[in-house]
């Protein structure tokens, strides 16, 4: 079953009630009300979500139902105040066998590290060179040359040549665009779509019984989801291409992404993606992923299972 995204940009009380999340919204929340004026209740099954995104500083949560969303592996995003993702709650168990994986994962060499760090670079400049041909159908032969020029560990950076390459080409209608996390939109609208995409991959790392923090190649060490930020890395491409299609219809998004915007974001987890040539809803792609990352550590598999467009 494919597990739910939800969003709150309202203020609003979450509590559980016979393990159903029950939402309460106040009675002068627009649009919300009951016919009666009376408060909104709402309830959701808490195994049907996937992930939660908290995007209102007057959204209260009891500690039962924080309890209860981590025993169902729920990853919950919460927003800082000006709507940007800032923060990510993820259970610290998620896998009977807990342990012994990190003790696996904790054990992995170098040389597999470099190798699995050279297959994910390898996908991530297909994945781009496809959005490339899809979207703005410009030259893509260097793309090729460059994923075939990928070598372990990618000690000759690559992905950087790749990525200047990409970003020069991806969104031609906008004058001086470059990637940059602080920069002009949809730079906004990008940040956003990764913040979800994180969350994702998290949430399936610990499923699989992985330490997020402990990167195949990243390794900052005031990062506490290095392994997600690797993980996800041929993923980006699909929120890449989400944010192009995006604006093809609806214009460059504002400054301050309002909640319409952020809205075209939450499609991500159920974004159809091709795996091992069956499509996928993407959440289900990233569990996939997750698990044989787990198996390339135990020695059954030597790639990593990504998606590849």
């Amino acid at each position: 079953m494919i597990k739910k995204t939800l969003y709150f940009g309202n203020p609003a009380y979450l509590s559980l009630k016979n393990n159903q999340l029950q939402i309460r919204l106040p009675n002068d929340t627009k649009n919300d009300t009951s016919a009666t004026g009376q408060e909104c209740l709402i309830t959701k099954p808490i195994e049907d979500i996937g992930v939660m995104v908290l995007d209102n500083q007057q959204i209260t949560l009891t500690h039962g139902l924080m309890s209860a969303l981590l025993d169902n592996n729920v990853a919950v995003i919460t927003c800082n105040s000006q709507g940007m993702p800032s923060g990510l709650l993820l259970p610290l168990s998620g896998n009977e066998t807990q342990s012994e994986r990190f003790s696996i994962q904790i054990k992995a060499s170098i040389p597999l590290k470099k190798q699995l760090w050279q297959q994910t670079i390898q996908t991530k400049i297909g994945n781009q060179a496809k959005v490339l041909e899809r979207c703005v159908k410009c030259e893509i032969k260097l793309m090729w040359a460059w994923q075939s020029k990928v070598r372990s560990g990618d000690v000759e950076n690559v992905e950087a040549r790749a990525a200047s390459y990409y970003w020069k080409r991806l969104f031609p209608e906008i004058e001086y665009f470059s990637r940059d996390r602080y920069g002009m939109p949809p730079n906004n609208l990008l940040n956003y779509g990764y913040a979800i995409l994180r969350g994702v991959v998290a949430r399936a790392l610990v499923a699989s019984g992985l330490l997020p923090t402990m990167g195949i190649h990243h390794h900052n060490r005031y990062n506490a989801y290095c392994l997600a930020d690797d993980i996800m890395e041929p993923y980006r491409p699909y929120i890449d291409e989400l944010v192009y299609r995006t604006i093809e219809i609806k214009g460059l998004p504002p400054i301050e992404l309002n909640r319409d915007w952020k809205s075209t974001m939450l499609v991500i987890p159920t974004l159809d993606v091709t795996i091992g040539g069956l499509r996928r809803p993407l959440m289900v792609a990233v569990s996939q992923t997750t698990a044989s990352l787990y198996k390339c550590f135990t020695g059954e598999l030597r790639r990593i299972a990504y998606p590849e467009m």
